[in-house]
Parts: C-alpha cells; sequence; structure tokens
C-alpha cells in the first residue's frame, strides 16, 4: 500500500474515530438518563404494586437496555477502530524505514 493510501486512511480513522466518540458521549448522558428512569419506575411499580407501574417499568428498563446495547456496540466499533489504526501505522512506520 502506498504512503499517500496509508496517510488517507489514517485520517479517515481518525475523523471516525472523533465522531464515534463524540457520539459515545451522547450515549453516556442519554445512558444515565434512561437508567435512572428505569429505577424510579421500578420502586414506583414495588411501592404501587399495579399492573400500570409495572408496565411502565418494563417500558423503561426496555430503554435502558437497549440504550446499553448500542452504547456496547459504539465501543466495539471504537476499538476495532483504534486496532486498525494501530495496523495502518505500523505500516506507515515500516515503509519510513
Amino acid at each position: 500500500m502506498s504512503k499517500w493510501l496509508v496517510e488517507r486512511k489514517l485520517s479517515e480513522a481518525a475523523e471516525r474515530l472523533r465522531q464515534l466518540r463524540a457520539e459515545l458521549a451522547v450515549v453516556d448522558e442519554q445512558m444515565a438518563f434512561l437508567t435512572d428512569a428505569a429505577d424510579e419506575a421500578r420502586l414506583r411499580a414495588m411501592v404501587s404494586e399495579t399492573p400500570m407501574a409495572d408496565r411502565e417499568h418494563r417500558e423503561a428498563q426496555k430503554h435502558a437496555d437497549a440504550m446499553s446495547r448500542h452504547r456496547a456496540q459504539l465501543v466495539g466499533q471504537i476499538a476495532e477502530l483504534a486496532r486498525s489504526q494501530d495496523e495502518l501505522l505500523e505500516r506507515l512506520f515500516a515503509e519510513q524505514a
């Protein structure tokens, strides 16, 4: 692979990592909110013991769980992209040596 192609791929990887990390920051904030909402709904369901409160808790927990899965996916993408970036850097340094 030519040097300019490796450099271009590195630049693209760096930009994508920046985007993914920014998205992860937003997801972390949303996840904190959804987790708090699910915890509050769980407490209300325990105290009121009504079917409606239980349903609200299940719905809130579904949203929190979905956000958690999305976060895990983002973390995996960031790790994979970082590994790819490391490989590109190694290739670039090997070509310069």
